[in-house]
C-alpha cells in the first residue's frame, strides 16, 4: 500500500482467508472447519432480505431486457475469511466477512437467479496486495519463480470474471510481477489511463466489449473501460518512473468512450479504481485521485460506473452528466470482498441500438452467505503455507511490548522498527562519505493492535507491527527541514487546553484541510528516533515542536542528517514536506518487514533495554502529559 488507497478510512487493516471443503479434521493452526463452508439453502432468502429482487419477471409485451452487472473492488488478496494476524477467522464489530470464497457464493446465487447469460462480473482493482498471502506469493515464494498460479488469479478465473481494472496496489511488486499476473488471468485486465512514459500509448489493455445474446433480439454489446489511479506515480515511483505515466481519469475516459461506442458498444460501463469525492490526498500537478464522479459528470456516453479505492460502501449514487443531462449510476462495494455491488440495467432497443431505460444498484453483504467450498479448496494449500510461514518464530523477546499507546507515547515496539531501520542504513553506508552523518529514523504507528509477546516472536507478530509492503530508503534532510516535517506530522493531534482532562485517545486523528480522509490516519503520524523533541498540544498547528536536539545539543537549521524512511513516504505519500525532493543516499529495495525479520533472527533476542529511548513526548505549555 501506498497507504493512501487501501489504507484510507481503515487505520488498522485486517487481512484474511478460510475454510475446508471436506470432512478432514483441520489442524488447529489454520482454524478452518467444514461447518464454515457449507452453502446454506437460505442464500436466496437472505439476498432477498438484503434488497436483491431475484429474477426479473417481464410482462408478455415488454420488449425490454434486464442485464445484471456485479462488481467487487479492493479485494486486496483476501481469498477466504481469515485474519492472518490473529490466526483466526476474520471478525469485526460490524459482523463483516471477507474473501473471494464468500463473493463466489453471492455471485453464484445471483447468476442462478438471473441466468448466467444475463450477468457480467467486473472488479475495480487493488487485487494482488494487502494480506500476508499476497506478500508471500510475491516475495517469499514468488509465483514468477515457482510457476504456481497466483491464488487471486486462480479464484478469479474460476469465478469467471469478465474484466478486472488495475488498482494502484497492483504496481507494488513491480511491472514484471504485474505482467506475469496479468498473463495468468483469463479476464482482460484493464487500465486505459496507464500509458508508456512519454507517450499516449496504453501500457495495458484499455477496454473490452462483451456480447450478451438474447433469443430473437439483437445482441447486446457491453463495453467496459478500466481506469487506474494517478497516485501510482507517487506511491510506486520506484517501480514506474520512466516506464509508466498515469493520465487523469476524465481525460482518458473522454478519449476512449467514443472509440468504444464507435466499435459498437451499446452500453458503456467504467470500472475505476478511484473514489468519488473529487479530492486528492496528494498535492501538486497530478490529476485528481478520487475522480469517479467527475468522470460521470464530464464524460458523455457512460451508463454505469463501478468504483473503488476509498474502501467505502456506496450502494447507489446518481450523477448527472452536464452535457447530456442523463443520469449515470454508480456503486462502490466495500473492500476485501465484504460487499458485492449489483447493478440492474433495464435496456430497451431504440433506433437501432440498446439503451438504458432504468437503472438501480444495491450492495450485497457477503456475511449473508458462507464460503463456497470449491473456492476454498482451490487455495487451501496456498493458504496453509502462509499460515505456517506466519507462525514461524524469529527471536525471543525479553518482555511483552504493545503498540496500544504508540499514537501518543514513545513505545519500545515502534522504537524497534527504528532500531532496525537505523542499523540497516548504517551498515549500507559504511565506508561512504554519508557515514559521517548522524542517522535518524522515521516510523509510524500502523496498527494499534500490534504486540510482541514475552518469549518467542513470530513472523506473524512482525507482520502485525509492519503491515505495509514498504521498502527502506535513506535521504538527507537539514535540521530546518526536519523541524518542518515534525510540525506537519504533529497535525495529527487536535489542539488541547493545558488543563483539559488527560484523554489521549480523543486527541488523535485530527482532520487535515483538503484531506481525502475525514481524519488523519495513524499511519500519517510519523515519529523520529535519534533526535529529541517535544510536541506541545496546547499550541496551534505549525508551532508545536519544541526542544529539537541531537546528542544533547540543539539542532542547527543547516545541520545535515541521514534519515531512514520508507519508500511510500519518500515518494511523497502523505504530502510531508521536503522528503520527496531530498537527495536519496540508499535505496536497495529492502522490504522493511523482511529487514525486521532478518535483524531479529540474527540477534536472536529482542531486548527493549538495548534500544528503547524515550526521545519524544507530548507536552502542554511545556509540561509533559505523561
Amino acid at each position: 500500500m501506498s497507504q493512501l488507497s487501501h489504507h484510507h478510512s481503515e487505520p488498522v487493516p485486517r487481512w484474511c482467508s478460510c475454510a475446508v471443503p471436506d470432512d478432514d479434521v483441520e489442524p488447529a493452526r489454520s482454524g478452518l472447519s467444514r461447518r464454515n463452508v457449507l452453502v446454506g439453502a437460505s442464500a436466496a432468502g437472505v439476498l432477498a432480505a438484503a434488497g436483491w429482487p431475484g429474477a426479473a419477471q417481464a410482462a408478455p409485451d415488454d420488449k425490454s431486457v434486464t442485464i445484471t452487472v456485479m462488481g467487487t473492488s479492493d479485494l486486496h488478496s483476501n481469498v477466504v475469511n481469515w485474519d492472518y494476524y490473529k490466526d483466526a477467522t476474520y471478525s469485526d464489530s460490524a459482523g463483516n466477512t471477507v474473501g473471494l470464497a464468500r463473493v463466489a457464493s453471492v455471485v453464484g446465487q445471483i447468476r442462478a437467479d438471473r441466468g448466467r447469460e444475463r450477468t457480467l462480473l467486473f472488479d475495480a482493482g487493488d487485487t494482488i496486495q494487502g494480506t500476508p498471502l499476497g506478500y508471500y506469493y510475491a516475495t517469499v515464494e514468488p509465483v514468477t519463480e515457482t510457476g504456481a498460479i497466483h491464488p487471486m488469479a486462480a479464484q478469479m478465473n474460476a469465478l469467471g470474471y469478465d474484466a478486472v481494472a488495475l488498482g494502484n496496489h497492483e504496481f507494488n511488486y513491480g511491472l514484471e510481477f504485474l505482467d506475469h499476473w496479468i498473463e495468468q488471468m483469463d479476464a482482460p485486465v484493464l487500465a486505459a489511463n496507464a500509458v508508456h512514459a512519454g507517450t499516449k500509448v496504453p501500457r495495458f489493455r484499455p477496454y473490452t466489449i462483451k456480447t450478451i445474446k438474447v433469443k430473437g433480439r439483437p445482441p447486446i454489446r457491453i463495453g467496459v473501460l478500466g481506469l487506474t489511479n494517478p497516485g501510482v506515480v507517487i506511491w510506486d515511483k520506484a517501480n514506474v518512473s520512466g516506464k509508466v505515466e498515469v493520465q487523469g481519469l476524465v481525460e482518458a475516459a473522454a478519449r476512449w468512450v467514443p472509440r468504444m461506442r464507435a466499435e459498437g458498444a451499446d452500453i458503456v460501463v467504467v470500472s475505476a479504481h478511484s473514489g468519488d469525492s473529487g479530492t486528492s490526498s496528494y498535492s501538486g500537478d497530478l490529476p485528481v485521485e478520487n475522480a469517479a464522479a467527475l468522470v460521470a459528470a464530464q464524460v458523455s456516453g457512460i451508463d454505469a460506473i463501478l468504483f473503488g479505492h476509498a474502501h467505502l460502501e456506496i450502494p447507489q449514487r446518481f450523477v448527472t452528466n452536464v452535457e447530456t443531462g442523463k443520469q449515470v449510476i454508480m456503486s462502490e462495494p466495500k473492500n476485501w470482498g465484504q460487499r458485492v455491488s449489483v447493478f440492474d440495467l433495464k435496456l430497451e432497443f431504440v433506433r437501432g441500438s440498446w439503451q438504458v431505460a432504468t437503472a438501480k444498484a444495491i450492495t450485497v453483504n457477503t456475511n449473508t452467505v458462507v464460503d463456497d467450498p470449491a473456492f476454498v479448496a482451490l487455495v487451501r494449500s496456498q493458504h496453509d503455507a502462509v499460515v505456517t510461514y506466519m507462525n514461524t518464530p524469529v527471536a525471543n523477546s525479553t518482555e511483552a511490548m504493545s503498540a496500544a499507546e504508540a499514537c501518543w507515547k514513545d513505545t519500545a515496539i515502534l522504537d524497534y522498527v527504528n532500531e532496525v531501520q537505523t542499523a540497516t542504513v548504517a551498515a549500507a553506508v559504511a565506508g561512504t562519505p554519508e557515514a559521517a552523518l548522524p542517522i535518524i529514523s522515521i516510523a509510524a504507528p500502523f496498527n494499534r493492535a500490534a504486540s510482541f509477546p514475552a518469549g518467542p516472536v513470530t513472523i506473524k507478530d512482525v507482520a502485525g507491527l509492519y503491515i505495509y509492503d514498504n521498502t527502506l530508503m535513506a535521504s538527507v534532510l537539514t535540521g530546518a527541514q526536519i523541524k518542518d516535517y515534525l510540525e506537519y506530522s504533529a497535525k495529527y493531534f487536535i489542539q488541547v487546553a493545558p488543563d483539559a482532562p488527560i484523554a489521549p485517545a480523543s486527541w488523535t486523528n485530527a482532520r487535515w484541510p483538503n484531506a481525502d480522509s475525514p481524519t488523519t490516519p495513524d499511519y500519517n503520524y510519523d515519529q523520529f528516533s535519534g533526535v529529541d523533541y517535544s510536541v506541545d498540544l496546547s499550541k496551534p498547528v505549525g508551532s508545536r515542536i519544541t526542544g529539537l536536539s541531537y546528542d544533547g545539543v540543539p539542532v542547527a537549521a543547516d545541520q545535515r542528517f541521514l534519515v531512514a524512511v520508507n519508500n511510500y513516504r519518500q515518494s511523497g505519500g502523505g504530502g510531508f514536506p521536503h522528503i520527496a525532493a531530498a537527495p536519496v543516499v540508499y535505496n536497495a529495495q529492502v522490504a522493511i518487514r523482511e529487514a525486521i525479520v532478518a535483524y531479529a533472527s540474527a540477534q536472536g533476542t529482542i531486548d527493549p533495554s538495548q534500544f528503547h529511548v524515550e526521545n519524544w513526548r507530548l507536552v502542554r505549555n511545556g509540561v509533559p502529559v505523561f
